[in-house]
């Protein structure tokens, strides 16, 4: 009878045992679900905190490039200003260049000087337009030409560039009164790689 008693107890305790483990497995459950969300939560502020962080780098790269660029502001006020400027005197600086080159090659330093001056007065009698401050050497040619030039033997005087540009830009073929004999050193040297014939 003690034996009958104690297995209807171990019956009822194994009853009380498998409610318990299925309630058990039904909270794993639900904490592994509720685990899961909490998992996807903090992942998702971690990425917003990311993109947060992003979002004030570039913030702070933009203020920093805005500031930087208002300081360009006045600057390209200034050169906008320069430009239209250059493009308002640009038919008489173009003017002032081509009667340099066309007529200019035969003389002097001091009569082109005079040729030019005489040229601005009667444009400015005729009202066109041009730089008042012109440098002709600079408008016809660049600074690394130049340089180039002078390490071919061209002497770097401002008559001797004068007398460079004519012989490469002029149309007509230049006539070199040449008495110390650096026009010819310099052209020999400038176009040497292009097969130039010399006759003595």
């Amino acid at each position: 009878a003690n034996l009958v008693l104690q297995e209807g107890r171990l019956a009822a305790a194994q009853m009380e045992l498998n409610s318990a483990q299925n309630q058990l497995d039904e909270k794993q459950t639900e904490l592994d679900q509720v685990q899961a969300m909490y998992d996807a939560a903090v992942k998702e502020k971690q990425a917003l905190l990311d993109d947060a962080e992003a979002c004030r780098r570039k913030m702070n790269n933009a203020t920093a490039l805005i500031e930087g660029l208002g300081g360009e502001k006045l600057r390209w006020t200034a050169s906008s200003k320069n430009f239209q400027n250059q493009i308002i005197n640009l038919v008489g600086n173009v003017l002032l260049a081509t009667g340099f080159l066309s007529y200019s090659g035969p003389f002097n330093q001091e009569y082109r000087n005079l040729l030019l001056q005489l040229w601005k007065k009667e444009m400015d009698n005729s009202k066109i337009p041009y730089s008042k401050n012109l440098n002709l050497t600079g408008m016809l040619v660049d600074n690394a030409t130049v340089g180039e030039w002078n390490l071919q033997g061209l002497p770097n005087d401002d008559l001797s560039i004068q007398n460079g540009i004519i012989v490469t830009k002029a149309s007509r073929y230049p006539l070199l009164i040449d008495p110390q004999g650096q026009g010819k050193t310099w052209i020999k040297t400038k176009e040497k790689n292009n097969g130039l014939q010399v006759n003595s």
